[in-house]
């Protein structure tokens, strides 16, 4: 059953970091801050689409709403003198909590390797399959890219109707090592659901960014 779990959350104890940041009170304040984070997470996804974001991070406090972006075209967000993200926060500040409190707060970082980000990888390959690019092309230059940035290994998983095809079926495609089995191992994993005329596309990544150690020399 190794492989079928979801390897961030399985390390979760160990390297990786929790997404969402909060401490509730009782049931009823957990049950909306939850909420309002999947619908937060999928609001600016669904508005940031080609920005690249690879990471949505929520920290809540009593009085203050601060949402960190890591994205690949920092750019695009912030926009020209700022009105990208001034207009963002106004949004969010508008859609989720109009009465002003918490007061929302956005941190921008840049994402200096997306091709080790299983989340843009993913992304990357389910846009071009949406733009009815051959997936093995682009499952391929993905691996190129992943590889050629210092990853210790690729995993990319295809399935549905490939190539419009009747019969639904998955492809893989593997370049190094995926130890799923040792939790010194630093794995990120995405899934991804492109969206296309003849159905839905699933695009799972896994990336093998080497031994926990080595990637905290790095950073």
């Amino acid at each position: 059953m190794g492989q079928k779990t979801n390897p961030i959350s399985n390390r979760m104890s160990m390297d990786a970091d929790w997404r969402s940041k909060w401490f509730a009170v009782n049931k009823s304040d957990f049950r909306k801050y939850l909420v309002d984070d999947i619908k937060i997470r999928d609001y600016i996804n669904k508005k940031l689409n080609n920005a690249g974001i690879g990471r949505v991070e929520i920290i809540r406090s009593r009085d203050r709403l601060e949402i960190k972006l890591t994205t690949s075209k920092p750019g695009l967000v912030i926009g020209r003198g700022g009105q990208g993200i001034n207009l963002l926060k106004a949004e969010l500040q508008s859609k989720f909590y109009p009465q002003g409190m918490p007061a929302v707060r956005l941190d921008i970082t840049e994402e200096r390797k997306p091709d080790l980000s299983a989340t843009l990888v993913a992304q990357n390959i389910g846009n071009q399959i949406e733009r009815r690019i051959p997936y093995r092309r682009a499952c391929k230059q993905a691996i190129e890219r992943t590889m050629s940035s210092g990853a210790k290994g690729i995993k990319i998983l295809v399935s549905g109707r490939l190539n419009g095809a009747e019969i639904a079926r998955n492809e893989k495609f593997q370049d190094g090592s995926i130890p799923l089995s040792r939790f010194n191992i630093d794995i990120d994993h995405f899934v991804y659901h492109a969206k296309t005329t003849y159905g839905v596309i699933g695009v799972k990544v896994w990336v093998n960014r080497g031994e926990r150690e080595e990637v905290v020399e790095e950073k």
